[in-house]
């Protein structure tokens, strides 16, 4: 899964935004919870982007800039790659 959040991830940077909240939905995790949040904040609906931060378990008040937490994101994907859950 990690890899397939880190796709969406790249289809968000692209300004594929419909694309990646389409995947994202299908998704279930923390992390692609984040996610979804961070593409609602792209879309500019803070609303729901707060919502998806909260299921997320992030604090969206706290949250940085989109392109910062789109590297942030990415960064905690890849540490789940290297440490995957036993």
């Amino acid at each position: 899964m990690p890899q397939e959040l880190l796709d969406i991830l790249a289809d968000l940077r692209a300004g594929r935004w419909n694309a990646a909240h389409d995947r994202v939905q299908r998704q279930d995790s923390l992390l692609a919870a984040w996610l979804h949040g961070i593409v609602h904040l792209q879309e500019g609906d803070l609303e729901d982007a707060e919502n998806w931060y909260e299921r997320g378990a992030r604090r969206f008040r706290s949250r940085g800039l989109l392109e910062e937490e789109m590297a942030a994101f990415e960064a905690a994907v890849r540490e789940a790659q290297q440490h995957p859950p036993v």
